[in-house]
């Protein structure tokens, strides 16, 4: 029987992740997983496709998410009050979805420009947030498409032999910024078969296969891109027939609870 190994919450999107032993789930995921971004000052959204550096801003949330502490290595830390709601800014999100976030201030918008050397402002989800991409996807937050993203360990291990193979050096699951890593299937990719499922007191369902982009060739630790893997090794087996490489599965939550690490599924 398959069970949960890994549980992650990511507070800011493209931003390192917490590893948390048990994780709220809400109908857009899991609790605070990134409500907060950075964009430029024109409202237009960073990620690590284009500002690698993100990854290495370790953010840690206190207080139920009313305290926000940043760190990076060579960096002063930085701790904010979180505004739940105040000044307003409008946002682009892949140029397919535009609404309102709360602004978060001068204090951490120059601490992160100064980090990552650009003009950048840090941003939360409005108490009145609702987005989603349709009805299928589900409510999502500033995630890409859907609430969470499943991956497991035998399928890495598969990749990793895989790459082996093709002289490159294995990838962390890191590289791939899961919510949930399963462990104890037997075949890997068995991910790709599941549709209706329960984690802990949760009801799940799969949406589409994981396309994966330019965010796992970033070495997480330094922020630095360290291509071409796992990229180039995916696209020898997993091309999607709508274009791209696949890796894990996009999961929407048909019912909220609780997931615990050692969780088993039920797949039915």
């Amino acid at each position: 029987m398959a069970t949960v190994s890994e549980l992650w919450l990511y507070p800011i999107k493209g931003c390192a992740g917490s590893p948390l032993t048990h994780a709220e789930i809400l109908p857009t995921g899991v609790a605070h997983d990134r409500a907060f971004m950075f964009v430029r000052p024109d409202g237009l959204f960073r990620s690590q496709r284009g500002t690698p550096k993100l990854s290495v801003i370790r953010p840690e949330l206190a207080c139920d998410g009313a305290k926000l502490t940043l760190s990076a290595l060579d960096h002063e830390t930085h701790t904010l009050d979180v505004r739940p709601d105040g000044p307003r800014l409008t946002v682009n999100v892949h140029n397919t979805w535009e609404g309102e976030s709360v602004d978060q201030g001068d204090e951490v918008a120059a601490w992160a420009s100064d980090l990552l050397e650009e003009d950048v402002r840090l941003v939360r989800i409005p108490p009145d947030h609702h987005r989603a991409v349709d009805d299928w996807h589900g409510d999502i937050t500033f995630t890409d498409s859907t609430p969470l993203h499943l991956t497991s360990d035998s399928s890495l291990a598969d990749l990793n032999t895989r790459i082996l193979e093709n002289g490159g050096t294995p990838v962390p699951m890191e590289r791939f910024r899961p919510n949930i890593v399963m462990t104890g299937w037997p075949d890997p990719y068995f991910e790709d078969t599941i549709r209706d499922f329960t984690l802990g007191d949760t009801h799940l369902r799969w949406v589409k296969p994981d396309v994966r982009c330019q965010v796992t060739v970033v070495d997480q630790p330094t922020g630095k891109r360290a291509g071409p893997e796992p990229l180039r090794t995916l696209a020898g087996y997993r091309r999607d027939p709508g274009g791209g490489v696949t890796f894990g599965i996009k999961v929407a939550v048909n019912a909220p609870g609780t997931i615990t690490l050692g969780d088993e599924i039920v797949v039915h």
